[in-house]
């Protein structure tokens, strides 16, 4: 199984270790040859709008957006998630629109804001989860699944094999998350 890790900005060396800790092969994706043969795309936290235009100057969005549509696995983590919600409450922009969500950006206030929690995800248990401006899930799609939620909120969801989380995952040594975006990869 190889699995792809947006590296245009962001954490794509900490998902990229992560998966390299479960023994995957896991590869950056820079430039649109880089999606061939992939089982599965993680779109790591950063900046959505930073993201967005170095993804356009790459040349990925258009290859990326087929590559979406026909089915490829994704879990997007902060930002990520941003790219692939259906609607941005708070920014003008829809990026992927692949995940039928609405987000808000930046929901959790400022970088200071920043904090660290336990979030009781289905089938899991308790799963460590870092949340750094973190985005907001204000409404989920009929077939939107809310796997975990903190404060009565929901912070991680699926869709088919679209896996979305407001948090950072891969800074936690937990890689239950990542074990089960992969298992999402090997059911295509």
């Amino acid at each position: 199984m190889k699995i792809g890790v947006l590296a245009v900005q962001g954490a794509a060396r900490e998902h990229i270790l992560c998966l390299s800790r479960l023994g995957v092969e896991a590869v950056p994706v820079l430039r649109p040859a880089d999606l061939a043969g992939l089982s599965g795309l993680i779109l790591p936290g950063g900046e959505s709008t930073a993201q967005w235009r170095l993804l356009s100057r790459a040349g990925l969005l258009g290859p990326l957006q087929e590559a979406l549509k026909e089915g490829l696995p994704a879990f997007g983590t902060c930002a990520g998630l941003i790219l692939l919600a259906r609607e941005i409450t708070n920014w003008p922009e829809r990026y992927f629109g692949v995940l039928d969500v609405v987000v808000e950006r930046n929901a959790t206030g400022r970088q200071v804001d920043s904090f660290e929690a336990e979030v009781k995800v289905e089938g899991l248990g308790e799963v460590p989860a870092v949340f750094i401006r973190a985005p907001a899930i204000r409404a989920v799609g009929p077939k939107v699944e809310v796997l975990g939620r903190y404060d009565g909120e929901p912070v991680l969801v699926r869709q088919s094999s679209i896996l979305g989380a407001t948090f950072h995952p891969e800074l936690t040594e937990d890689l239950r998350l990542h074990e089960f975006f992969l298992n999402l990869c090997g059911k295509g």
